[in-house]
């Protein structure tokens, strides 16, 4: 033995895992959706949910990265407690599948038979023949991905070959007969060993794949190595735990519980089990002779099986004994908390659910802006200090949201390696903030509510049925904005575009009719100052929503990224028919409206007050620049 087979093992270990390590990043990456979608219709039949856990682990190849994002998913409510114990037993059988295809390391074949393409000395350089071609040639939407899949497994199986030779040659010195042979004669330290291992390495598969190169040399026995593969599974389940457990709230951490504690149990159950067997001479032909790859994967794959089979039926006593172990933390709770704890950075290998995570939220943060902006309306009309008090409480929430999200899609940004993810993420960093801003407007028309109720001062009947019309439209504008967002709707986008037109010549006309109100007497000097803060606020939702559709326009036709606003000042300016006719419509309409409110109020007012103007639908404006599509200072 020398220093160089040292460092030809220790070679050939750094090429196992990262290509273990690559194949399972592109796996999860490629897969994302799958995952999400099969996890989400997990029911409460443990045996459904223990095939999802074999399925998705033989999938991604990490049985830690199924429990990671198992957890998350208990954490951000879309998945129990009880229904993620079936999984996480799953997940303990699947990642046997990695061993499995490990042992083609043993297959025997001669020059000309169909069988030596299925050696690793074969495979290795086919596989990476195909990821680089598909990684060079990007001959399809996840070309690269595949290639990186299949780079990885062809890395995979050079390092074992690589690990192979080393250990081969540092047979010859005895320092391994004398270490399995040590552990063959303490079944503890052969279990402290494989979960010592496992824990640094991180990787229940990569420790047993190492296990199957050492035994190469033909040195390893059964009653040397099964405490070792026994060990591996507490070594495993420790990493996972410590993963799930930093920042965690109580039910993910029960997750993390409840997979030691059946480990625990899978170990007792295996040693008892192995120990019996042997003294009942059931192991005799096994116990002494020299394990190779097939056996060292067939046994890991028999007591991973095994055990699931027997400790199945008693995931409600898990659950039981993680709900003592975890206490639930009383806090207050956020009525968003499921949203917010959603935001798990377990999901970065999976960016379907990351990004499904970062859209709920904004929703939510969309829709309590939305009905406080409705609420700070009513508040105009009449004002109720319980009304003002409800804004400015889900005003925090929206802030608070708003900086988890950010935070949240920043530190998720560089994990993204597909440019259809980036997209999205784009485009939900660009609305997070225009969402945020509906929220500070509905908080400063609240705040002039309240200002002119401490001022004994209100609005005309008049102004009031003018503003309703205003209001009407914003209205509409913010439902439009809604079904924008939450469908990816480019025609509702378009939609919008008139209406934010037609807001900005709504608020000339008001401004113009307040003024006239002003030279009568029909509104005071003080309402005057809070009617012009107002039409500032009113023009700005106006803008924000129109920056939102700006967005979604982006994210739908990727085209008009470089000269989005372009695209709208064509719109203004009447350069697009279908635009014309919509914008007519609406402004027929709400003028219309403005008129019949007008004379109402007129009505109302008696014969004593003088004639309102009349209002008719203005001719169409000269282009200039658009009134939306343009980011609004923070109000």
């Amino acid at each position: 033995m020398d220093i160089f087979n040292v460092i030809s093992l220790l070679g050939g270990l750094a090429m196992f895992l990262y290509g273990m390590r690559l194949m399972g990043d592109a796996l999860k990456q490629n897969s994302s959706g799958t995952l999400k979608a099969a996890m989400g219709k997990v029911t409460n039949n443990p045996l459904k949910a223990f095939i999802l856990g074999v399925l998705v682990t033989a999938l991604i190849q990490s049985s830690t990265a199924t429990i990671v994002i198992t957890a998350g998913l208990v954490g951000a409510g879309i998945l129990t407690l009880h229904q993620s114990l079936g999984i996480i037993i799953g997940a303990n059988v699947g990642t046997t599948v990695t061993g499995q295809i490990i042992r083609l390391l043993d297959i025997d074949a001669s020059g000309t038979s169909v069988l030596r393409f299925f050696q690793p000395s074969t495979l290795a350089p086919i596989a990476l023949i195909i990821g680089i071609v598909l990684i060079m040639g990007s001959f399809f939407k996840n070309a690269k991905s595949i290639g990186n899949i299949a780079i990885g497994f062809g890395i995979l199986f050079s390092g074992l070959l690589n690990m192979t030779g080393a250990v081969n040659d540092l047979a010859q010195s005895g320092l391994i007969e004398k270490l399995f042979s040590g552990l063959g004669e303490s079944p503890v330290l052969g279990y402290i060993t494989g979960a010592g291992v496992a824990f640094m390495l991180q990787s229940s598969s990569a420790t047993i794949g190492i296990l199957q190169a050492f035994s190469a040399t033909g040195l390893l026995t059964f009653k040397a190595i099964y405490a070792v593969i026994v060990g591996i599974y507490l070594g495993d389940c420790v990493t996972t735990a410590i993963v799930i457990y930093i920042g965690a709230k109580a039910e993910p951490k029960r997750v993390a519980i409840t997979n030691i504690l059946y480990n625990l149990s899978k170990s007792i159950l295996v040693l008892a089990g192995v120990t019996i067997v042997h003294r009942l001479g059931l192991l005799d032909s096994l116990w002494e002779r020299p394990v190779n790859s097939s056996i060292i994967a067939n046994a890991n794959s028999i007591f991973n099986l095994g055990c699931a089979l027997a400790l199945l039926p008693l995931i409600s006593t898990y659950e039981k004994l993680s709900r003592r172990l975890v206490k639930d933390e009383p806090v207050k709770e956020s009525p968003y908390k499921d949203r917010i704890e959603a935001l798990n950075p377990v999901f970065f290998n999976t960016p379907a659910l990351a990004l499904q995570s970062c859209y709920n939220l904004l929703l939510a943060i969309l829709g309590a802006s939305r009905s406080n902006i409705e609420k700070a309306f009513r508040l105009l009309e009449k004002y109720d200090p319980a009304v003002h008090m409800q804004i400015q409480a889900e005003e925090d929430e929206i802030d608070h949201m708003t900086d988890k999200v950010s935070k949240y899609m920043v530190e998720f940004l560089p994990q993204l390696k597909l440019p259809y993810h980036v997209s999205i993420l784009d485009q939900y960093y660009k609305v997070t903030a225009e969402f945020e801003r509906l929220g500070d407007h509905a908080v400063n028309i609240a705040n002039h509510a309240a200002a002119m109720k401490r001022n004994n001062t209100a609005f005309s009947p008049t102004a009031l049925h003018e503003l309703s019309v205003l209001e009407s439209v914003l209205i509409n504008i913010l439902n439009e904005t809604d079904q924008t967002f939450r469908k990816r709707d480019a025609s509702a986008a378009e939609r919008m575009e008139p209406l934010v037109q037609v807001t900005s010549e709504l608020i000339a006309v008001l401004k113009r009719n307040h003024l006239k109100r002003m030279s009568t007497g029909e509104c005071n000097v003080y309402a005057d100052a809070i009617f012009s803060d107002l039409m500032v606020e009113f023009h700005r939702i106006g803008d924000v929503c129109s920056n939102v559709g700006v967005a979604t326009m982006v994210r739908v036709h990727p085209e008009l990224a470089d000269h989005e606003h372009l695209y709208f000042e064509r719109l203004h300016a009447g350069g697009d028919k279908a635009f014309n006719d919509a914008y007519d419509l609406a402004r027929q309409k709400y003028f219309s409206l403005l008129q019949r409110k007008t004379e109402n109020a007129q009505a109302e007012s008696g014969p004593t007050q003088p004639p309102a103007a009349p209002v008719a639908p203005p001719t169409r404006p000269d282009a200039g620049a658009p009134s939306g599509a343009k980011p609004p200072e923070k109000a």
